[in-house]
C-alpha cells in the first residue's frame, strides 16, 4: 500500500467508526459530508438511488488525512485534497468503475478533481454551484428587528413549508429538489430531515421560513433561508435565521454554519451582520459523457 492508495468500503458503519473522528475534528469544513453520510446511515433523504454508497479515506502515519463519500444518486463529495492526491483519487476512481455524477468540494479541491476525472476518462465537466461557507462566531441578531415572533413550525405548516421550498427551488433553480417535491417525495428531498422555523407577524401570518439540519458532529447547517417574494426587504430573513441560530445552539451546537450565493451581496452583508464569518469558498461541477 502507497501513502496514495484510498481504502474503500461499502459499509458506512465500519466508515464511520474509522474516519468519524477526522470528521469531526473541523465540523465546519466537513459540515455536507457529515451530513450526507448521516443520512446514507440512517438510510434517510438521499440514500437512495440506482447504485450503492461508496466510502472511501485517505491514511498516512496511522492518521485519516481525508475522505470521500459517493451517493447512490451519483454526487462525490471530498475533503480537502492536493492536486496530487485528487488526481490519484480520479485515477483509481476510474480504474474501479465508480463512475460520480457530480462533484462538490471546496473549490480548489473540486476543480482539480473536475481536472483530472477530464483527464482520466474523457468526461466533460460543467459548473453548476458556487458558494461562500460561513460559520456563526457571535450571533448578533438584528436591532431593532421586525414586529412579530420566532416559533418552531408544526404540523399544520406542512403545506406551506412545502410550497415555499419549492418556490426557494425554482428561484435557485434545484431542478432535482423540485421534481421531487411535485412528485410528493417530500422525504426523498433535501429538505426532508430539516427542522423548520417561522417568522410570524403579530397577527399570526407566517412570513418566512428558515431551516436547520440535525445536529451531527455538533454542527448545525441553516439551510433553506427563504421569504417570499412580496414579504422581501422588511428585516424578515434576518430575524427568522437568528432564530433558527438560536435552535441551533440550543440544541447543543458549537458550530452553526451556512452556504450563501456569492453573487448576492445583499444576502452575504446579511449573514455578516448577524455574525457568521466567512470560511472558506465551495463549488460543484457536473461530469457528461463519461468514458469508462
Amino acid at each position: 500500500m502507497t501513502s496514495d492508495d484510498w481504502q474503500l468500503t461499502e459499509d458506512v458503519d465500519d466508515f464511520l467508526a474509522r474516519a468519524g473522528d477526522f470528521l469531526r475534528s473541523r465540523p465546519a469544513l466537513h459540515n455536507t459530508p457529515l451530513t450526507d453520510i448521516e443520512k446514507l446511515r440512517i438510510g434517510g433523504p438521499g440514500a437512495k438511488g440506482n447504485e450503492t454508497a461508496v466510502f472511501g479515506r485517505l491514511e498516512s502515519a496511522g492518521e485519516v488525512r481525508a475522505v470521500f463519500y459517493r451517493t447512490p444518486r451519483g454526487r462525490l463529495g471530498l475533503t480537502p485534497l492536493s492536486a496530487h492526491r485528487t488526481d490519484r483519487l480520479a485515477a483509481q476512481l476510474a480504474d474501479l468503475g465508480h463512475a460520480p455524477a457530480n462533484v462538490i468540494a471546496d473549490q480548489a479541491t473540486a476543480a482539480a478533481f473536475a481536472e483530472a476525472w477530464q483527464r482520466h476518462t474523457g468526461a466533460a465537466a460543467d459548473p453548476f454551484w458556487r458558494t461562500h461557507l460561513y460559520r456563526l462566531g457571535t450571533l448578533t441578531p438584528p436591532q431593532p428587528g421586525p414586529e412579530g415572533r420566532g416559533r418552531p413550525a408544526g404540523d399544520s405548516d406542512r403545506e406551506r413549508i412545502v410550497r415555499w421550498c419549492r418556490e426557494f427551488c425554482v428561484d435557485v433553480g434545484e431542478q432535482q429538489s423540485i421534481d421531487l417535491i411535485d412528485a410528493g417525495a417530500w422525504a426523498d428531498s433535501r429538505f426532508g430531515d430539516r427542522h423548520f422555523t417561522l417568522w410570524e407577524t403579530p397577527d399570526g401570518t407566517p412570513v418566512s421560513m428558515a431551516a436547520g439540519t440535525s445536529l451531527v458532529g455538533d454542527m448545525i447547517r441553516i439551510d433553506p433561508v427563504y421569504t417570499p417574494a412580496d414579504r422581501r426587504g422588511l428585516g424578515y430573513a434576518g430575524a427568522v435565521t437568528a432564530e433558527a441560530a438560536r435552535a441551533a445552539l440550543a440544541a447543543g451546537a458549537t458550530d452553526v454554519v451556512l452556504f450563501t450565493d456569492p453573487d448576492n451581496p445583499t444576502s452575504n452583508a446579511l449573514y455578516q451582520r448577524l455574525g457568521f464569518v466567512h470560511v472558506d469558498d465551495f463549488a460543484g461541477y457536473r461530469f457528461f459523457g463519461r468514458n469508462l
